[in-house]
């Protein structure tokens, strides 16, 4: 069957669903840690960061926000690669509570990694600020709409750069995520939520439309393995 990706897909994953609690739910977020580790997604994220916070003096503490962090592994990953090079304060942000317990119970070991749960669509999140967001494998949750205003809310909230790292739109990533549930014989949840995150993915044009609607002028936008973008927008 012909996979379609000439329009973001509308439909829901079953992870959408903030209510969800229970061992299905922290196996399915501890996969699909496995899985970015794996095809490298994360070390994205981590060069964003990077790249943003090269010029800044070590002396100067970042405050850093994860936005739909899951289980916590890109926080403790930030930890582990910049926290004896410089002071950085982590805080990730869920709508949902389990996983939000679950993210704590998994960085006991991280005192300087806070997480919290939240809806970041509601008006209490809008008026927080920190250095620099990040929103990996968060934004292509959204509509269309709800994505504008939310990157128009990243944008003022964040004082030195807002890094994105989300999927790209494609039926060879849809053909070849098959192949690695076969492979690694993932379970139904990360398989089904997985195809349908793809297919709720970008087109580089979108994301550069964005972009220009938006008025953002200073960003870089690149492709990078396997089947992300990295959207570095840099306001220093």
């Amino acid at each position: 069957m012909r996979v379609k990706t000439r329009h973001r897909s509308q439909a829901t994953e079953i992870m959408d669903d903030f209510s969800m609690d229970g061992d299905l739910l922290k196996a399915t977020l501890d996969k699909i840690a496995q899985i970015n580790f794996l095809l490298g997604g994360n070390r994205i994220t981590r060069k964003g960061v990077a790249a943003l916070i090269k010029n800044i003096p070590a002396s100067e503490e970042i405050t850093i926000v994860d936005i739909g962090c899951g289980n916590g592994d890109m926080l403790r990953q930030l930890s582990d690669t910049f926290s004896s090079q410089r002071k950085i304060k982590l805080t990730g942000i869920d709508a949902n509570q389990a996983t939000v317990t679950h993210a704590r119970n998994l960085s006991k070991d991280y005192p300087h990694i806070e997480y919290y749960c939240q809806d970041i669509t509601q008006p209490a999140f809008r008026e927080q600020r920190y250095d620099i967001i990040l929103c990996t494998l968060t934004l292509h949750h959204f509509k269309e709409a709800e994505i504008r205003e939310l990157m128009k809310v990243f944008y003022r909230q964040a004082g030195k750069g807002v890094v994105v790292n989300d999927l790209h739109r494609s039926a060879l990533a849809y053909r070849l995520f098959q192949l690695v549930c076969f492979v690694f014989n993932l379970n139904n949840m990360v398989r089904e939520d997985g195809l349908v995150s793809i297919l709720r993915g970008f087109k580089k044009k979108e994301l550069q439309h964005l972009s220009a609607e938006l008025n953002i002028d200073q960003y870089s936008l690149k492709w990078k393995w396997a089947f992300r973008y990295q959207w570095i927008i840099n306001k220093l």
